[in-house]
C-alpha cells in the first residue's frame, strides 16, 4: 500500500528589512529563489528595461552560487541580459556594479550576518541602494501570485553561450572607486599593524588586497570558505568576534577591522582588545566626517541607533534624520537629503559620497583613517582616540538583548506591547521616569526616554516569535538595569 502525502501550500515570502531569509531546504529552495527572481523580472519587464540587464552576486554560504544561478535562469527566460559575478563577493559590490553598469537591478543570494542554516534573497534598486516599497510591491504581488505555478527559465550555459551572459570581477573598479574619496596610498604608507576578521565571508581577502603592497601589515584571519562560519553566526559583535579580541589583547596589533559574512557590516576593536561597539562607530564614522574631512551634510540614522548622533550634529550644524529600521529605509532617505552617511543600529553604513548602500569593507577603510588621522594628531593609541571621541559625543554605554516567546504564546505578546504600551506607556524604567514615548512609525514597538537621555526601544518581530530590546545609556549599571526593564516589559512581569 502506497501513502500519498499531502502537497504542501507555497510558501508565504515575506521580505523584510532588507531582503527575504529563510532555511536552507526547508523555505529557502530552488523553487522559490525562482518565485523571488520572477518578481524582480516582472519589475524589469514593466518598466520596460530588459536591454539595462540585471546584475547577480552571491556570497559563501552553502550553494549560494546555485542559487543564483537558478535566479538567473528565471531572468534571462524574460530576454534580459545577465552579470554574473564570477566568486562569491561581497553585497555591496552588487550595489556599485549596478551603478557602474545602468542595471534595471540587482539580485544578492545572502543572508548577511544570519545562522549558517540560512540563506537569502536581496534586491537592489537602480540606484545601489536596498530595494524600496517601488520595486518590493510589484515582488509581492507577483509572489502572491506564482506559488505552484510553473515559472519559465533558460539554461544558464545556453543562455551564456548566446552572448546573454557576462562575468564580472569587481575588485579593479571597485578599487579605482574607492580611490575617488579615499586616499588608499597614505593608509599603505602607515606604520601600522591591523588585524582583519572577514568571519569566514564573502569580504576574505579584500582589505588584505586593498592595502597590500605598502608599510602597513595587515593580518587576516578566517579567510578560508566556510559555510558552517566556524559555529557561530556570522555577525560581527560578541561573542562571535571573541577570537579575534583575544589575538588583539595579547598580540601587539594596533587596531582590529571586522566584517560580517557578506561583508556589508563593520565592526572595529581597539589594540586592547575591546569591542568598539556599533553606536560608537556610527558616531566616529560621522565625527571623522566632519572633524577631519570637514563635510556638513545631512545624516541620516536608524530609529534604534545612536544619540551622539543628534549631539555631534548640534556641534558641527549638521543636520540629521531618524527613520524606521531597515536600510531600505535609510538608503531612499539619504538619497532624498544629500545625506553624506546612512547608519543602522546592526553595523551598517553608507555614504553619499560612495554609495546609498551598506559597504562594511568602505567604512572599515574610513575607520582606519581615522585612527591614523588621531595619531598624527597625538591622540593614539585608538583607545585614547575612543576616549577623546567620547568627551566630545557623550556617553553611549549600549546593548541589545533578544527575548524568545513560546509561538503559542507570541501573538498576546505583540498585542500586550502593541495595543496596551500605546493606551498606557510606563511612568518609570529602571527607577527613572519616563520623559518621552515614541511609537514606532512601522507600528511593532515603542522607544522611551527617561531622565538622564537613556533610552529603551522595544520591537517586536514579524517573522519570528522574538522580541528586540534595545538601549543606550549614560552608564553600564543604568544600560543593565534598563534592559531589565525592557525584559519585564516584554514578559509582563
Amino acid at each position: 500500500m502506497t501513502l500519498a502525502s499531502e502537497a504542501p501550500a507555497p510558501t508565504t515570502i515575506v521580505f523584510g528589512t532588507d531582503g527575504w531569509r529563510a532555511r536552507i531546504a526547508d523555505e529557502f529552495t530552488f523553487d522559490n529563489v525562482r518565485r523571488c527572481a520572477d518578481g524582480v523580472a516582472q519589475y524589469v519587464v514593466d518598466r520596460g528595461e530588459q536591454a539595462k540587464g540585471v546584475v547577480i552576486a552571491y556570497d559563501r554560504r552553502f550553494a549560494s552560487e546555485h542559487f543564483a544561478q537558478a535566479a538567473g535562469e528565471v531572468i534571462l527566460a524574460r530576454d534580459i541580459p545577465v552579470a554574473f559575478a564570477v566568486h562569491a563577493v561581497p553585497t555591496q559590490m552588487s550595489s556599485y556594479e549596478v551603478i557602474e553598469r545602468g542595471a534595471a537591478a540587482g539580485i544578492v543570494i545572502t543572508a548577511s550576518h544570519n545562522p549558517w542554516v540560512d540563506n537569502g534573497f536581496k534586491v537592489k534598486a537602480p540606484t545601489g541602494a536596498a530595494a524600496g516599497a517601488e520595486i518590493l510591491g510589484v515582488i509581492e504581488a507577483r509572489l502572491a501570485e506564482n506559488g505552484g505555478a510553473a515559472i519559465a527559465r533558460r539554461p544558464f550555459a545556453d543562455a551564456e553561450a548566446a552572448g546573454l551572459v557576462e562575468r564580472f570581477d569587481p575588485f579593479e573598479g571597485y578599487q579605482r572607486f574607492v580611490r575617488r574619496t579615499v586616499d588608499i596610498d597614505a593608509l599603505k604608507a602607515a606604520d601600522v599593524h591591523v588585524l582583519v576578521d572577514p568571519m569566514w565571508g564573502a569580504g576574505s581577502g579584500w582589505l588584505s588586497r586593498l592595502l597590500s603592497g605598502g608599510r602597513i601589515r595587515v593580518t587576516e584571519i578566517h579567510q578560508e570558505r566556510n559555510p558552517y562560519f566556524g559555529g557561530v553566526n556570522p555577525e560581527p559583535i560578541r561573542p562571535n568576534i571573541d577570537e579575534a579580541l583575544g589575538m588583539l589583547a595579547r598580540d601587539g596589533f594596533d587596531l582590529g577591522l571586522l566584517l560580517d559574512g557578506d561583508a556589508d557590516r563593520a565592526g572595529a576593536a581597539d589594540e586592547r582588545g575591546t569591542f568598539i561597539h556599533q553606536l560608537q562607530v556610527t558616531g566616529l564614522l560621522m565625527y571623522y566626517l566632519a572633524e577631519h574631512r570637514g563635510w556638513r551634510d545631512p545624516v541620516v540614522v536608524s530609529v534604534n541607533n545612536t544619540s551622539m548622533a543628534a549631539r555631534l550634529g548640534e556641534k558641527y550644524g549638521i543636520a540629521t534624520y531618524e527613520t524606521p529600521v531597515g536600510f531600505k529605509n535609510i538608503g531612499p532617505k539619504m538619497i532624498e537629503t544629500g545625506a553624506m552617511m546612512g547608519a543602522e543600529e546592526s553595523g551598517g553604513f553608507g555614504f553619499g559620497m560612495h554609495l546609498p548602500e551598506r559597504d562594511g569593507i568602505y567604512a572599515d577603510l574610513l575607520l582606519l583613517d581615522l585612527f591614523l588621522r588621531e595619531r598624527a594628531a597625538g591622540r593614539w593609541p585608538v583607545s585614547r582616540a575612543i576616549e577623546r571621541f567620547h568627551e566630545i559625543a557623550g556617553p553611549s554605554f549600549y546593548r541589545r538583548i533578544d527575548v524568545h516567546i513560546d509561538r503559542p504564546l507570541y501573538p498576546e505578546t505583540k498585542r500586550r506591547l502593541l495595543v496596551d504600551l500605546r493606551q498606557q506607556a510606563p511612568a518609570e524604567l529602571a527607577g527613572q521616569p519616563v520623559t518621552r514615548t515614541l511609537p514606532l512609525e512601522t507600528g511593532d514597538g515603542f522607544k522611551f526616554w527617561v531622565g538622564d537621555g537613556s533610552w529603551l526601544l522595544v520591537r517586536t518581530s514579524g517573522t519570528e516569535p522574538l522580541v528586540r530590546i534595545y538601549t543606550e545609556a549614560t552608564s553600564g549599571a543604568t544600560r543593565e538595569a534598563m534592559l531589565v526593564a525592557g525584559e519585564q516589559l516584554v514578559r509582563g512581569s
